[in-house]
């Protein structure tokens, strides 16, 4: 298994343990999309596509659909047999209407407040901003997962460079190094990954981090 491999799968195998029964679950592009392999054999979550798919599901022989459904990200998508194919107006009433339990996107830079940015790179081209910043003002919890760092550049900065997606919305941090938690007093440090010490983390860290007194390790990879 390739390093990045490895490491998106340890980051999304703890995000899965944020997530509850029958919760309902809206998942950005890449690394998120892991997540549901992750999940124990007892936690059932519906999935949400804001493009108008509720109860969203994995492509089989069966389900291929000749018209080509997509999900969010343009990706040949498919429903479940409790799932079901609706208007976007309504999907995104889903989302307005604090339904969706928790969204789990990928960022570019989050900073001390909480703030995210994760929809363009000024200059370089993309699809569109999609309903991200509806999800991350909808969603009863918002979780970043990503890697820690860029190129060996820190992604948790004291403000973000990069245009906002949406300011004061993320709830946690998941990286391969910890678990941040966004609170009104900044960004706080609940668990390590026991590879990497605390100051490392911070020295990989631009924000400050305050340091939980119930600080405890995450599993290692």
């Amino acid at each position: 298994m390739r390093e990045k491999e490895r490491v998106q799968g340890f980051i999304a195998a703890r995000v899965a343990k944020e997530l509850k029964d029958g919760d309902v679950v809206n998942l950005g592009i890449g690394l998120p999309t892991l997540v549901p392999q992750f999940l124990p054999e007892n936690v059932h979550v519906t999935l949400h596509a804001e493009n108008g798919i509720i109860g969203a599901g994995p492509l089989t022989d069966k389900n291929r659909d000749p018209i080509h459904v997509v999900d969010a990200g343009g990706k040949p998508a498919a429903a479940t047999i409790e799932g079901c194919f609706i208007d976007s107006a309504t999907s995104f009433s889903l989302v307005r209407g604090g339904h969706v339990d928790a969204t789990i996107l990928g960022g570019l830079e989050v900073d001390e407040e909480g703030s995210l940015a994760n929809w363009i790179i000024p200059g370089k081209k993309m699809p569109g901003m999609g309903g991200a910043m509806d999800l991350l003002v909808g969603a009863k919890q918002v979780i970043v997962a990503m890697e820690h760092t860029a190129k060996g550049n820190p992604k948790i900065l004291k403000k973000c460079r990069l245009p906002y997606t949406a300011v004061h919305c993320v709830t946690k941090i998941i990286t391969e190094m910890c678990v941040i938690e966004c609170t009104p007093e900044g960004l706080v440090l609940t668990e390590y990954n026991p590879e990497y010490t605390v100051e490392q983390i911070q020295a990989a860290t631009e924000a400050n981090l305050k340091v939980s007194p119930a600080l405890k390790t995450m599993y290692r990879i």
